[in-house]
């Protein structure tokens, strides 16, 4: 780790430079992306450099220790100064890991946001509204933009489907580990006898893609064109403006019908198209790599039931974490940040074990650590 942080210092050192030349600063394209580079490693290079302090400080304290004729109260101070050293180097030592974690290129990107009714029927699909009303907050609160691209409602109010793009800062970042199952208990508005029933709505979360993501070919996409329909399949368009776009080789298939014009669904519908083919092609690779994917966690596989919301005990658990939390009907109301940063934290600290048993695997570890120990 250590050896890897002062290449990093270099690389920070070799772009202070490089920025002031008159040359890159001419290259709006090259300075651009040299200060991107500039500012991934700041806050990188800025910790190790606090690292550094309180090792020299540590190293001056050490040394005062050993002097015995020292005044007994002045070792006192410095023992409890030593402890309280070592208490902020270990957790600089985990904020530097943490950092050095590799990071996921698509946490930038705006996110397709696909909502299904599962099991349940009628309750399942009021509860799909529910989460959406609950993502929607959530991304009020964040200022992210949100369009709708398809919609099936019931006659209730609820969504057998609704898929959403939000846009903003980093918004896959924040909501990519929502991907799976989401399973509800509750009595249902129809249930006259007060039972509780289980039901279960699909998430996935997909990152937008941009046509230098995944190429489409033009000839490999069917498109129909039909009359718009509402809740009970009634007409709620007299013109063919709803859009079904078949991509023929993978037999994907997305449907848009919210806009009146025909050329908006079709907009919408190619969008949707892309962001599948591109989650598609990352599944298939996952896959491919199947033995290290069993190594791996959070892969936002849909299949996987990641949380159960119980209204009448209002409580949320989240099974990746074991994490249980009494605050449903905050969390329904889009107050999910407590939430989220657990996940992050969570899935991160099993990166970084991924990271270092992989380290551990790799030749001489022990050798390695303490040359650049000796440099630090």
């Amino acid at each position: 780790m250590f050896e890897k942080l002062h290449a990093l210092e270099m690389r920070f050192d070799e772009l202070n430079n490089l920025l002031s030349q008159p040359d890159v600063i001419a290259n709006q394209a090259k300075f651009q992306k040299l200060a991107k580079e500039h500012a991934s490693l700041k806050k990188i290079v800025d910790t190790f450099q606090i690292y550094r302090k309180n090792i020299e400080a540590l190293s001056e304290n050490e040394v005062l220790l050993k002097d015995k004729t020292q005044d007994k109260e002045l070792l006192n101070l410095a023992e409890d100064e030593r402890k309280e050293i070592q208490a902020k180097l270990e957790k600089i030592e985990f904020d530097l890991k943490t950092l050095l974690i590799p990071k996921d290129p698509r946490d930038e990107k705006n996110i397709i946001l696909e909502i299904r009714a599962g099991t349940g029927g009628e309750e399942a699909a009021l509860f799909a509204a529910n989460l959406f009303r609950m993502y929607s907050k959530y991304a009020e609160q964040q200022g992210w933009r949100i369009e709708t691209m398809s919609r099936n409602v019931t006659g209730k109010g609820g969504f057998k489907e609704i898929i959403s793009s939000f846009e903003g800062k980093n918004v896959f970042s924040f909501l990519k580990y929502e991907s799976g199952t989401h399973r509800v208990q509750r009595v249902p508005e129809t249930e006259a006898s007060g039972r509780i029933h289980t039901s279960a709505v699909t998430v996935a979360i997909l990152p937008e893609a941009e046509e230098i993501d995944i190429e489409i070919d033009p000839n490999d996409i069917k498109v129909d064109i039909f009359r718009s329909s509402g809740p009970g399949g009634q007409s709620v368009n007299t013109t063919d403006s709803a859009v079904r776009m078949t991509h023929i080789s993978t037999g994907i298939t997305v449907s848009c019908q919210d806009e009146k014009s025909q050329h908006k669904n079709k907009a919408k519908a190619l969008k949707v198209l892309r962001a599948r083919l591109l989650d598609a092609e990352e599944r298939k690779s996952r896959e491919e790599r199947s033995s290290e994917r069993k190594a791996q966690v959070g892969s936002g596989d849909r299949s996987e039931r990641i949380r159960t919301y119980n209204f009448p005990q209002e409580r949320i658990t989240d099974h990746r974490l074991g994490l249980t939390i009494y605050k449903l009907s905050s969390v329904m109301d889009g107050n999910l940040d407590e939430l989220l940063e657990k996940l992050q934290i969570h899935f991160q600290a099993e990166a970084m074990k991924q990271r270092e048993s992989n380290e551990l695997s790799s030749s001489e570890p022990r050798k390695v650590l303490h040359r650049a120990l000796d440099r630090v």
